[in-house]
């Protein structure tokens, strides 16, 4: 596949579409309800960060949130941090999704599968008896509002119904992947001092079955607030070895009416964690009304989710796209579940899965399409996706390459949206519209409400240059608070210690004269070369032409003084050698994609890249470790998701670490 540069035009929405989306019915509504008249997206955008107060009022009449009291004003103040949305109001979540659009159209709520059990279905009916009597089973067992309930579940129906009974009382929800480590799953609930905890007796990946009960008991031991546990019997194992538990059946036996706790609009609703490559995760606390209103905006102008839609993001109730697929019912869409390996017996399963489910969103990373790329898979041909419209991608910056893999594997009319955003807002704030065209490496827009810019080191807004991403104007979904945070000491540093009042997110970012995007990774582990800022996204885009090459990941070893020194660390293919040659290739590669400035130093085999349970690539603590921090100080091992792919950066420092010396030594740069 030849390459494609960055910004080519890849697809543009036809008329029917851009009239059926959900956006135009929403500026014909802000037409006739307001007398507000709009030449198309980007000066809807202006107006949504200029007349914030409005344009979120508008969101609130438009979608008819329920509110048992009215609110007394919308923004009580219009400043970051402390921005105070719709006082005095008594909202739920949880109503929203069951009471919302579509409910009774005669499609699904939920269809599911796993490398365990069957496709099967759920409907809306039999979701809200659910709901309803694990809810009652919960107040039973002494749940009240502000209660902290939380779950060791895979991806699976139970973890929706958990979720949404918890929110409907409103208890606090939060929950990690039964993959996840003991000490990894200790310090993020063990900060919220949960009163129920739910877990699975084990599950099923990429074929191999886990058993959990020993993760379930030390938790209960490490936990001491806990009351009682609920085991769901997944992988059928039983509770021996376990006290105390009940079981899901159990709570389902209870029965009970579908009722929903009004709380105010800050509420907490649920708690998320940062990575925590270092230190305990920061445990971020969402409200009721900042995600109701929030998911409803992006998911519906956004994404342009409809009743009937069956939508798919590919996730972990660790990772905040799995909040963000359940928001999907508020829709009425009906959200499929998958829990397993994506590569499992091939990668082609998650495309058979859409197509046996007629998907017509499918969101997955960046990661995951590069990783069909490499694999030669043919989504279009092997599989019947003709009810597929439209694709997201978020996790990582997704390549021109990998845009253009998705037009010809996949589906020539598609529209392909590219995301980012993050746990700590749960949302995406720059992202795709409908109305829109789509261009290779580039995120369509910069999202309604979101008033996202680049900024230089002193503050000033960049255009079609790179900069520090910041967001000049408070959002409903921005955090409530950090959970234990005294004086909001860890909220203020995470976000607002380089620009007093704006909030810097820490990823670079150009905005196009096109008001289009592209993000080219942490600005934390940025890359500087005789000035000039690379973003280590880059380096990722051009490496992924290289068919022998899976996985890369680039630090830089200089600073200090130093100039910059970029190893590029590379895990191959099965059956590829890092000769001379494939070391030539790469180079040559890089340079060609992308400039001279950004070819690596030194490229390196490594057998695997260290990434975090939320999917990121470690390169900030592969740099300390690289640099001489002791490993136990550069990351936890229970932060990631393959902990023994430290081992080797552990034993490349002492040899990285002479390179250096050499190089202080004026004896120039070591060769590959």
């Amino acid at each position: 596949m030849a390459s494609i540069v960055e910004g080519t035009l890849l697809w543009e929405p036809s008329d029917t579409l851009k009239q059926a989306a959900n956006i135009t019915g929403y500026m014909h509504w802000l037409e006739r309800e307001k007398g507000l008249r709009f030449s198309g997206y980007h000066g809807l955008w202006q107006w949504s960060v200029t007349e914030i107060e409005e344009f979120w009022k508008s969101i609130w009449g438009y979608f008819g949130v329920r509110s048992s009291r009215p609110y007394t004003a919308v923004l009580a103040e219009r400043r970051m941090p402390g921005a105070r949305w719709f006082p005095g109001a008594l909202v739920n979540w949880a109503e929203h999704v069951l009471l919302g659009a579509g409910r009774g159209a005669g499609h699904a709520a939920i269809i599911y599968e796993s490398e365990l059990r069957p496709l099967a279905e759920i409907g809306w009916d039999e979701l809200s008896a659910q709901v309803a009597a694990v809810a009652a089973a919960l107040r039973n067992l002494g749940v009240r509002p502000g209660d902290r309930v939380v779950a060791c579940l895979p991806n699976i129906p139970e973890a929706v119904v958990a979720c949404l009974a918890a929110a409907s009382l409103g208890a606090t929800w939060s929950s990690c992947s039964p993959d996840f480590g003991a000490g990894s799953i200790i310090d993020r609930f063990g900060q919220i001092t949960p009163r129920v905890l739910l877990a699975v007796d084990g599950y099923r990946y990429n074929g191999k079955d886990h058993d959990r009960r020993r993760l379930v008991a030390e938790l209960q031991r490490a936990l001491p607030s806990l009351e009682r546990t609920v085991i769901v019997p997944y992988l059928g194992v039983g509770t021996a070895g376990l006290d105390n538990v009940l079981t899901w059946q159990d709570l389902l036996s209870e029965g009970g009416k579908l009722e929903f706790t009004p709380v105010p609009f800050d509420h907490p609703l649920y708690v998320l964690y940062s990575s925590g490559t270092t230190g305990l995760p920061k445990p971020i606390v969402h409200g009721h009304g900042g995600i109701l209103l929030e998911h409803l905006k992006v998911l519906a102008l956004h994404h342009d989710l409809k009743p009937g839609d069956r939508f798919f993001w590919f996730t972990t109730t660790g990772w905040m796209m799995w909040n963000y697929l359940v928001s999907g019912l508020m829709l009425g869409s009906t959200i499929l579940l998958y829990d397993g390996s994506p590569g499992h017996p091939d990668m082609g399963r998650l495309w058979d899965f859409a197509a046996r489910t007629r998907m017509t969103l499918f969101g997955t990373s960046a990661p995951y399409v590069t990783a069909c790329m490499k694999a030669g898979v043919e989504p279009g041909r092997a599989f019947d996706l003709g009810d597929l419209k439209s694709v997201g991608s978020t996790g990582a910056p997704l390549s021109p390459g990998g845009f253009q893999w998705l037009y010809e594997h996949v589906k020539e009319d598609l529209w392909v949206a590219s995301v980012s955003g993050g746990t700590d807002l749960c949302t995406a704030f720059v992202a795709g519209c409908p109305l829109l065209p789509v261009h290779a490496g580039e995120l369509q827009c910069r999202c309604l409400g979101a008033r996202v810019e680049a900024f230089d080191p002193d503050g000033r807004s960049l255009v079609d240059e790179v900069g520090e991403l910041v967001i000049t104007g408070p959002m409903p979904s921005m955090p409530v608070f950090f959970w234990n945070d005294p004086g909001n000491k860890r909220y203020l540093e995470s976000y607002f210690e380089m620009y007093p009042g704006v909030w810097r997110h820490g990823d670079w970012i150009r905005l196009t004269s096109r008001q289009s995007a592209v993000i080219y990774g942490r600005s934390d582990s940025t890359i500087n070369r005789m000035g000039v800022r690379i973003g280590t996204a880059e380096i990722y885009r051009a490496v992924d032409e290289v068919a022998e090459v899976q996985d890369s990941l680039a630090v830089d070893l200089g600073g200090a003084g130093r100039e910059a020194y970029v190893v590029l660390f590379v895990v191959l293919r099965p059956g590829a050698q890092l000769d001379q040659d494939l070391t030539d290739k790469i180079k040559a590669t890089v340079r060609r994609v992308l400039s001279p400035r950004h070819v690596p130093d030194a490229v390196v085999a490594v057998p695997a890249i260290p990434y975090t349970l939320n999917g990121k690539k470690m390169e900030v603590p592969v740099k300390r470790v690289l640099t001489g921090t002791p490993v136990e100080k550069a990351a936890s091992r229970d932060s990631m998701q393959n902990p023994d792919a430290m081992d080797a950066f552990v034993r490349l420092a002492g040899q990285l670490d002479a390179v250096q010396a050499r190089r202080g030594a004026g004896s120039g740069p070591a060769r590959s």
